[in-house]
Order: C-alpha cells, then structure tokens, then sequence
C-alpha cells in the first residue's frame, strides 16, 4: 500500500496508525479518517480510547492506507503484536505529518 498523499486524500477508505501518547507508549488502531481520530484521543470530539483518555497529548506518527476495513485489522493486529523497536521501525517507513485540520 502506498503511503500517505496530500491532506485532500487523508479522508475515505481505511487507515491503520500507530499514535505516539503523552506518556510515551504507543497506541495502534484503524478507522477511516486519521485525523478525526486523533481529535477523539485528545478529547476535543467525542469517541476516544480509554487507553488514551489517560495518557494526552496524544499525536498520530504514522498511518498506512489500506484496501479494506479487515485488511486495516489485519495490519492494526499485527502491528500490536510487535516488539517496541518494530514498530518504531514501521512509523519510520509509514511517517504521518499532522496538519492543521487534525488539530
């Protein structure tokens, strides 16, 4: 899958991301709209984790479009099935830059 485009292709189809929290752990999901998503985590919409709830700020450091919502599981089960180090490896080749509409 390719990565991610310019902000007008960050809505639609399915996304998996890895989002760095406040305290330092790393938190992995799927949905649709990235940064929808993060605005959740940091409380601004409703809809959050409660994994995340706790641990704010929370900004997304990679995201990976996908084919379907059960191949972004898919990758969202394997992701969290990694040692620390992998995963820092999959944000370094997936990178995510926040804009202003994810804020």
């Amino acid at each position: 899958m390719g990565n991610i485009g310019d902000s007008k292709n960050r809505t639609g189809g399915w996304w998996v991301y890895v989002a760095l929290c406040g305290d330092g752990t790393l938190y992995t999901g799927a949905t649709t709209d990235p940064g929808r998503r993060m605005r959740q985590h940091n409380g601004t919409l409703r809809g959050g984790a409660k994994y995340t709830a706790s641990r704010r700020p929370v900004v997304i450091v990679a995201a990976e479009r996908r084919a379907s919502r059960s191949d972004a599981q898919r990758e969202e089960a394997r992701i969290k099935s990694m040692p620390r180090k992998s995963k820092q490896m999959w944000c370094l080749e997936h990178p995510w830059e926040t804009n202003e509409e994810d804020r």
